[in-house]
């Protein structure tokens, strides 16, 4: 592995109820530790992406007027300024970029907004910002009183999904030159269910339940092939972020309540193994080669587990941040 590979970390900020920096660049070592280059302030960037082709990056502000804001890359772990934009909603905890880096989309957790924005050919925001509201709840009270779009997700097949955990179901969305909703309606998931995050892998797409704790596999006409604990562990359970492995055998999924990295099997969902994540309240992770970071809201630090034949190993601290909420590991350009 090259050990100059940078990596992003994002969280919240004393602006939005943390105590971290704003964006962390760390450098990954030969060994898998993570030593700090650079820092940018930044209001309660929780969630980063990064273009596909640019070296540009995007970080929500989770704040009630939510913004998102657009960085240069520089290769010493420097992040410049060139843009920043309202959110279109409240409380912006995901953005995501399309594979050809021509749209970005901004799930607002708070009122349940999607907004969506034209990138211009140097990677930032251009033309007005579209937003799309979500409707529904769901039977916790507590949790699903109305919408919250949670992610934004570009699939394969051109189409950007948006989990909405406030109303049980998966937002469709046509993209091309335009951006519309799809004339078949969202996908409605199991009541309670709170769908957080989605994964996509061979035609099957996989859902992080945060309120039922719970994992699903959908075929590629949405309809459920599998549904299973996200943990063993007996002690309530949100699962927050899934991916499935590079060679699409495992999905892995982050547990927090057990704090615990699950490894389920992508053909079935059966469960291969669940490890201490090494961090308390696993709130995101990143694959890295045969390395796994996993980022601790809670515990202040990013914790790095080895893997063997896809199986997460024992876990070591590879760096230090306060109120760390994801992670982010760009190809380098």
């Amino acid at each position: 592995m090259a050990t100059t590979r940078l990596i992003y970390i994002g969280g919240y900020t004393p602006d939005s109820g943390g105590a971290g920096p704003g964006i962390t660049t760390v450098r990954m070592e030969h060994d898998g530790r993570l030593t700090a280059v650079a820092e940018t302030a930044a209001s309660g960037p929780s969630f980063v992406a990064a273009h596909p082709t640019l070296p540009v990056l995007y970080a929500v502000g989770e704040t009630g007027e939510g913004t998102v804001t657009a960085f240069t890359r520089h290769p010493d772990g420097r992040l410049t300024e060139i843009g920043r934009r309202p959110s279109g909603g409240d409380s912006p905890c995901h953005v995501a970029v399309d594979p050809h880096g021509s749209w970005l989309a901004v799930a607002n957790y708070g009122d349940g907004v999607l907004g969506v924005q034209r990138l211009d050919e140097f990677g930032r925001m251009a033309g007005p910002l579209k937003s799309f509201p979500g409707d529904g709840s769901g039977p916790d009270a507590g949790r699903q009183a109305g919408p919250h779009a949670h992610q934004a997700v570009f699939g394969p097949d051109g189409a950007l999904y948006v989990p909405d955990l406030g109303a049980d179901e998966v937002r469709r969305y046509l993209v091309d030159d335009n951006v519309r909703p799809h004339p078949g309606g969202p996908v409605r998931v199991a009541p309670g269910t709170g769908p957080r995050h989605l994964a996509h892998s061979a035609g099957r797409w996989y859902l992080a339940g945060e309120l039922d704790g719970t994992v699903s596999m959908y075929d590629r006409q949405w309809r459920e092939a599998a549904r299973v604990p996200a943990s063993r562990s007996p002690e309530p359970n949100a699962p927050s972020h899934i991916e499935v492995s590079p060679d699409g055998r495992l999905v892995y999924v982050a547990n927090r309540g057990p704090d615990t990295v699950a490894v389920l099997d992508a053909g079935d969902l059966s469960h291969i193994d669940e490890v201490p994540s090494g961090c308390g309240w696993p709130r995101h992770f990143a694959l890295v080669g045969d390395r796994l970071y996993v980022v601790g809201q809670n515990s202040g630090d990013i914790a790095m587990l080895p893997t063997k034949s896809g199986i997460p190993q024992s876990a070591a601290t590879a760096f230090t941040v306060a109120t760390p909420s994801c992670i982010l590991a760009p190809a380098d350009l």
